[in-house]
């Protein structure tokens, strides 16, 4: 499909390639009661790195998994093994959910050669391909230069134009019970609803029931039905940052130009004082 997803097949005749890194970036919502950690230490594609969305983070926030600074980045990416020439490879125990962010966060951070596992875990486990349990063991320390990509990145102050003009479409990731606030906002504190103008466009509407991707064409006819005008600029959003990844990726496969990522999403959006929300569908 794209030089920014890999099937299983094509990972599967490359595990051993010492120019390749791979990265499990599984992460779940609270409510699932799911210890991404404890899973990878049960079983991971051999060679895999565990990438804590947490941890890899900006801590001095109260928001939820927030870009790190770079120089925090390149260090944690070091201690992964992972640097300059190096092809990384993303996948999570879902299929696709949280893979994208940091397929997303890679490339904000200017490490274009960076792809998800189409499917990811569950596809692996399903075609009977190995798996190791443990701790990873520990790589060598490579030199990763971080160079910020801030035209990937939206912030609120961005969205609040983008809701006063209409200059960008908005695309909301979440599902439609919490876009129009039928449904509560999983974090304490946080109102119901979506960006005044928003449109919603379900991260799972991209995904065929196996968790792989659709087809390119699939997916521009998942956006156009949304409403989401992909020759217009774009902002995608979710509840705090992830999934809004999954769009940003779909939008990149379809070859949309002008799209960021919302990194505070509705997290700080619904939990602010000073933004506008609508409810209803």
């Amino acid at each position: 499909m794209s030089p920014y997803v890999v099937s299983t097949q094509w990972l599967a005749e490359r595990l051993d390639a010492p120019d390749i890194s791979i990265i499990d970036a599984s992460w779940h919502l609270p409510a699932a009661k799911r210890d991404a950690k404890a899973e990878f230490l049960e079983g991971h594609i051999p060679g895999a790195q565990f990438f804590d969305i947490d941890a890899i983070s900006d801590n001095e926030t109260t928001l939820p998994h927030m870009l790190p600074s770079p120089e925090k980045f390149a260090s944690r990416m070091r201690k992964l093994g992972i640097g300059d020439g190096k092809k990384v490879i993303a996948y999570d125990a879902t299929g696709l959910f949280s893979a994208a962010r940091a397929w997303w966060m890679f490339r904000v951070f200017g490490h274009d050669d960076v792809a998800v596992l189409d499917g990811g875990l569950p596809k692996w486990k399903s075609e009977g391909r190995p798996l190791e349990d443990g701790p990873a063991v520990r790589p060598q320390e490579r030199h990763f230069t971080a160079r910020y990509q801030a035209m990937m990145v939206r912030d609120k102050t961005d969205v609040l134009r983008a809701v006063e003009k209409r200059d960008a479409t908005i695309a909301d990731a979440r599902s439609l019970p919490r876009f129009s606030a039928q449904e509560p906002e999983p974090r304490p504190g946080v109102r119901g609803g979506h960006m005044p103008g928003a449109k919603n466009a379900h991260y799972a509407s991209l995904l065929r029931p196996d968790g792989t991707l659709k087809s390119p064409d699939e997916i521009a006819k998942v956006f156009a039905a949304a409403g989401v005008d992909v020759g217009k600029p774009v902002i995608t959003s979710c509840g705090s940052g992830v999934t809004a990844a999954i769009l940003s990726l779909g939008l990149t496969l379809i070859g949309a130009k002008d799209h960021g990522l919302y990194d505070g999403s509705w997290s700080e959006w619904g939990a602010a004082a000073d933004t506008p929300v609508e409810t209803g569908a």
